[in-house]
């Protein structure tokens, strides 16, 4: 299973205003730069992870971004189902267009069915909190001092 970059990004984003000490606040320019992905697609992750709740914005000359609740309350579980759209990990996951002549008798699908449920246990288990609780190391690697 694969997930899109959207999703990839968006996590990267909560890491990075996660590890940003309490009174600063990070830009989508300086995310860009340490990750290397463009302002553009950034602004609309931003802009989402805003509706969701998650990310606060203030406007402004000093403003930026910043987690707009603890990272501990940010499930990763919760956030991966809302950016992702698409768990037919196989034609027959989608009776619309469906067309394949053994999915009455396959085992297969109930097999596959069974390790996305368990997938997305596994994912439920963590926060965004859990995911920086290395923080002096990713402050490190991502340039933060």
């Amino acid at each position: 299973m694969q997930l899109k970059k959207y999703t990839d990004y968006a996590l990267r984003v909560l890491i990075y205003t996660g590890t940003k000490p309490n009174d600063e606040l990070a830009s989508i320019k300086e995310i860009s730069e340490v990750f290397n992905i463009s302002q553009h697609h950034l602004g609309k992750i931003v802009f989402e992870l805003n509706k969701m709740g998650l990310l606060e914005t203030i406007r402004g000359r000093n403003g930026g971004i910043r987690l707009a609740k603890p990272a501990a309350e940010i499930n990763v579980g919760l956030l991966v189902r809302s950016l992702e759209s698409d768990f037919n990990l196989l034609e027959c996951f989608d009776k619309g267009t469906n067309h394949c002549v053994i999915t009455p008798a396959c085992t297969l699908k109930h097999a596959l069915n069974k390790a996305l449920h368990a997938f997305f246990k596994v994912l439920d288990e963590y926060t965004v909190q859990d995911l920086i609780s290395n923080e002096e190391e990713l402050r490190a690697l991502m340039g933060m001092h």
